[in-house]
């Protein structure tokens, strides 16, 4: 039977995906972990561990008490926040990485998940339909963090037959998880400001294409890669996925679609420059043609599930 441990399951993508894996697997089978006290009421139904990933003694010790023969290795400092505290942000997204994977080579746990991202990429990267081999030269230190990543993950792969998977996430946009200090967080904030009547003030410019991606797709996509045979993963560094790609001015628009009523203004400030440095759209034919991947939500269909269950009270801005 899998045991599945989910490192930073408080966060964005770790809350959505300890619910879907629970479904999948049953509650007792996937361990939530965080660096919180508290445990969000969606965690509730199966097991938490408080668990600091530097800690790899702490962390050695919960995978052998629960029997863990999968992990998904989420916590991190995102692009926004890991500016501000570039230090600690190194420190927490390559050491957390290094003890997963060591328990891996070691043969303590059978498969990795770890996420990449967008960020990997860099103001020379091409910016439309940029491709899975391409200049990589990232200009923050998450996006620093994420490339050295995606070596060591090959190299791990490579040298010690750990049998590690990652993809490139873009933007991730949902209604039951807050925004987590990301440049691309307006695109969740946005929904709030119009399911409560209020314009809304972008801190991007109105024609700053990014990536994006509904998480119910993003989740689908992790599951569907981590449950592919291993010899259908080809790519052992990350693979680029893509979802949607939009401007400010472009969901402003198909919110105004639902919400006539909406305006947009705009005040870009330093998450500007962070955007300015990523791809406006992606090409993910390999992920397609590797293991399938394929998207299920456009813009208007995202926009019309957002609108339908933001709840105006749960985000009051940044």
């Amino acid at each position: 039977m899998k045991k599945i441990l989910v490192v930073g399951a408080s966060g964005q993508i770790g809350t959505e995906l300890v619910v879907a894996l629970r479904s999948k697997f049953g509650n007792e089978n996937v361990i939530a972990s965080d660096i919180k006290d508290e445990i969000k009421p969606a965690l509730q139904n199966g097991p938490y561990e408080k668990l600091d990933i530097m800690d790899a003694s702490q962390l050695k010790t919960i995978v052998s008490k629960h029997g863990i023969t999968e992990i998904y290795q989420l916590a991190a400092l995102l692009s926004a926040t890991a500016e501000k505290h570039p230090d600690f942000a190194w420190k927490l997204n390559m050491e957390g990485l290094f003890n997963v994977l060591n328990l891996a080579k070691e043969g303590t746990i059978k498969k990795i998940f770890w996420p990449s991202s967008i960020a990997v990429f860099g103001p020379n990267t091409p910016k439309t339909n940029t491709p899975q081999y391409t200049i990589m030269e990232p200009s923050t230190v998450y996006g620093i963090s994420k490339l050295a990543g995606e070596r060591w993950c090959e190299y791990y792969a490579t040298q010690f037959d750990v049998d590690v998977r990652s993809i490139r996430y873009p933007g991730l946009i949902s209604y039951t998880s807050l925004p987590g200090g990301g440049t691309t967080d307006y695109a969740v904030e946005i929904f709030y400001s119009a399911k409560r009547g209020e314009d809304f003030s972008c801190f991007l410019k109105a024609d700053t294409a990014l990536p994006m991606m509904y998480m119910d797709d993003a989740i689908r996509a992790t599951i569907s890669l981590m449950e592919s045979p291993k010899e259908d993963v080809k790519i052992r560094s990350s693979y680029n996925l893509a979802g949607i790609s939009f401007t400010p001015a472009e969901i402003a628009a198909a919110i105004q679609k639902f919400k006539p009523d909406f305006q947009i203004t705009y005040d870009p400030d330093f998450r500007q420059k962070i955007a300015d440095s990523w791809p406006g759209s992606i090409d993910d034919k390999a992920a397609q043609e590797h293991w399938g991947w394929k998207p299920n939500y456009d813009l208007e269909k995202m926009c019309k599930v957002m609108l339908d269950n933001v709840l105006e009270h749960d985000f009051q801005g940044s």
